[in-house]
Order: structure tokens, then sequence, then C-alpha cells
């Protein structure tokens, strides 16, 4: 393929790495509930659809969230926010899930993974517009066979929606009364959990690629350089605008931006 053909690949994915950085940054949630729609709708315009192309933007997007999870760990870590033992303890049953969230994952057709991120991703919009900080399920984090029944469902959850711990651990945490920002600290740990044995795993199953250059198993290694060190630059701008701004305005509208962003990946499903 010449290089004229991934140019417009290549400035598209400056563009997704950047936004979905400074987003991550301003508004605490991961970069992959960005990354990935945002990877389906620019591959697929730029002509590189296939029949497992959703399989490839959740193992890609996966895969960046390893490098990003390792710096915001340290990060939070420095500050003393991350609750090691809410990590400890957790981070097995979620890991486990993980490795059975690309098995389903892997065998799955995109228009059903597409479905399956719409579904999901509406929930984490509708939580991000309407969610208030006073909503509790309990005041404390499960424990026992809870905790092993859970952890292995919010790790098969967010392989199948290709995000880290953030979207879906920071509201979970939330609900059960650990304070946000130890919340969003101890979240960045659980991506760890869910991104190193989800994308071991993705690196050994075989997709029909839908003719992206250099794509190991289902992970797109362009991509993933490319996302990278977007991501590390736009983040910190994010960070940086929401310690000088409300943020939870922001947050709301973000919240009814993915509400349409999943009603169009399940429209889309639905007339494939």
């Amino acid at each position: 393929m010449d290089m004229a053909a991934l140019l417009p690949v290549f400035v598209s994915l400056i563009v997704i790495g950047g936004f979905a950085g400074f987003l991550a940054g301003l508004l605490g949630v991961g970069g992959g509930i960005v990354l990935v729609p945002a990877f389906f709708y620019a591959f697929q315009y730029l002509g590189f659809d296939g029949p497992q192309l959703m399989q490839v933007c959740l193992a890609t997007s996966l895969a960046t969230i390893i490098v990003t999870s390792i710096r915001s760990t340290q990060s939070h870590h420095k500050k003393g926010a991350v609750d090691w033992q809410i990590l400890s303890q957790w981070a097995p049953g979620i890991a486990l899930g993980a490795v059975f969230g690309v098995a389903l994952a892997a065998s799955l057709e995109s228009v059903v993974l597409q479905l399956i991120f719409g579904s999901l991703g509406a929930v984490i919009g509708l939580y991000l517009a309407f969610g208030k900080e006073s909503w509790a399920l309990a005041d404390g984090m499960p424990r026992g066979l809870w905790r092993w029944l859970l952890g292995p469902v919010l790790g098969g959850l967010s392989v199948l929606l290709g995000i880290g711990g953030g979207s879906l651990g920071v509201p979970f945490m939330s609900l059960h009364r650990v304070p946000i920002h130890r919340a969003v600290a101890t979240a960045a740990g659980f991506g760890l959990a869910i991104a190193i044995p989800s994308a071991v795993v993705w690196l050994f199953v075989q997709v029909e690629a839908p003719r992206l250059p250099w794509t190991f198993g289902a992970i797109n290694l362009p991509t993933f350089f490319v996302i990278i060190p977007m991501t590390f630059i736009f983040a910190p701008i994010g960070a940086n605008v929401a310690h000088r701004m409300d943020a939870k305005p922001l947050k709301r509208l973000f919240g009814a931006f993915l509400l349409i962003v999943a009603a169009n990946m399940v429209s889309t499903a639905l007339w494939a």
C-alpha cells in the first residue's frame, strides 16, 4: 500500500488520539470509550471495512490502554490516591473476566459487537449525563462471593467495549461509596488488569483483518504507535483545563454525545 493511501489514516489517527487524550484528562473517563467508535468510523470511511473490524478496534484500543494505565497509575500512586487493597482484591477476577471477554468477542460477528457497544455505551452515557454523586448501592465494595462474581463481569464487559477501568470502574466504585478521586486512581489499576491479559490474548487471535497493514492478531501496530504519543500529549492538557473550570456540565454534555454515538452504532448495525 502506497504512502498516499496511508496519509489520511495517519492524519485521522492523530486527531483521534488527541481528542481521546484530551477528553480522558478533562472528564476522567477512559479514552477507550472514544477510541473504539472513532477507530470504527474512521477505518470504515477510509475503506478499511471488514467482517471483523470491531475486533480490531477493540483489541487495538485495549493495547493502548496498557501504556496509558501504567502512566496514570504511577501518577496517582505518587499522590497516594490508589487504594491498593481494593486493587489487589479485585484485579485477579477482573483479569480472568478480561480473558473470557476476548474469547467471547473473538467468536462474535462485528455487527453483534456493534450492538453490544451501542447498548453498553448508552448506559455509560446515561450515567454521565444524569448520574449524581449521591447515588449509592452500598456503603462499601462487595466482598467474598460477590467480588468473585462481579470482578469477572467488569473485566469481560470492559473487553467487549474496548475500554480500561475508567468508564465502568469509576461509576461502580462511586456507587459503593469509594471517594471519587480514589475511585479514579484505583480504576487506572483496573485498566492494567483488563488491558494486559486481553491484549496478550488478542495477539494470538486470528481475525479477518480489514486490509489494515501490519495487523498482528487483532492489534494494529501503526494505530497503537500513533495513538500513544497523542494521548500522552493531550491528556495533561485536558487535566489542566479540568482544574480551571467546572467539568460537571462538560461531563453531562459528553454523556449526551456518547448517547448519540451509541444510538448511531446500534442503527448502523441493525441496517448493515
